[in-house]
């Protein structure tokens, strides 16, 4: 897709980090942008401050791990924009630090209903939609380079998006056997300035968070604090829409990480962490 004015954007995650910073771009191309996000006065602050800058907008409160709530979202959509040629399922969360073993059920639970089950959702909700229109599209899920490589400590995040990854691969290729006009792409960042450390301010009160590792929890959020801007991924994104380009890694320092990942299991070698975590 090289031509996005006029046309409709659907991002979930919108009111903050890399999906605040796809939907002013996607406004800063001339689109219509719906902003989905479950945090309510945050959306409505971002839409008013999108709007104050001319941005065609509709914000919509959205709790994505809801199959009803994200095809309620698409209903809407295409009643009042009849189209939708950007798909970003973005929404993101992740745990406190802690051993597998110790994660409670609720935790494993809400990563995977959000990051997981909410791309699930989009794709059943919106992609029929789209190719049905019959007119050009992209649909692309934001993952992790934590789907590429192993770490440990977060393992509801990293089987999460090793989901998503595996998912985004399979549409990808069941787009390309339908000879459609949509095409998709997995989004793998790294450490990114957004507030992916704070995710337990929109988990459900059924769920409580246990304490982890304030040590991890230390850690996670220095690098996130020194991470890339989102508005540099959203570049990214956009030039891989344009590009038709599936792999969306943001972060080359990262490479020699997922080939040694690649080689270790082609070589029979026990795991290593791409991040130690901290003694």
């Amino acid at each position: 897709m090289l031509d996005f004015r006029d046309k409709v954007a659907v991002v979930t995650g919108a009111a903050s980090g890399i999906g605040r910073a796809i939907a002013d771009r996607c406004a800063a191309e001339g689109m219509r942008v719906v902003l989905a996000d479950i945090e309510e006065p945050a959306l409505l602050e971002t839409a008013k401050s999108m709007a104050d800058s001319g941005a065609r907008l509709l914000p919509y409160r959205l709790d994505v791990s809801s199959a009803g709530e994200v095809e309620a979202l698409a209903a809407t959509v295409y009643r009042q924009f009849g189209a939708v040629h950007l798909l970003f399922n973005n929404a993101g969360v992740a745990p406190e630090g802690m051993p597998a073993w110790s994660q409670t059920l609720d935790t494993w639970r809400w990563v995977i209903d959000v990051n997981l089950y909410g791309v699930i959702h989009g794709i059943r909700s919106f992609v029929p939609r789209m190719l049905a229109s019959g007119e050009e599209g992209h649909v692309v899920n934001t993952a992790s380079v934590a789907g590429l490589h192993a770490g440990p400590m977060i393992s509801p995040y990293y089987v999460s998006k090793h989901a998503v990854v595996g998912l985004s691969e399979s549409l990808f290729l069941e787009l390309q056997m339908a000879s459609a006009r949509v095409d998709a792409s997995v989004l793998c960042p790294a450490f990114v300035r957004t507030k992916i450390a704070e995710s337990a301010r929109n988990r459900p009160q059924t769920g409580a968070a246990e304490s982890g590792s304030e040590e991890f929890g230390v850690m996670v959020r220095g690098m996130v604090e020194q991470g890339v801007s989102p508005q540099s991924i959203a570049e990214q994104v956009f030039d891989a829409i344009t590009k038709r380009q599936f792999w969306i890694l943001t972060h080359p320092e990262f490479d020699a990480a997922i080939r040694e990942r690649v080689n270790g299991m082609l070589e029979r070698r026990n795991p290593q962490a791409a991040i130690p975590p901290p003694k």
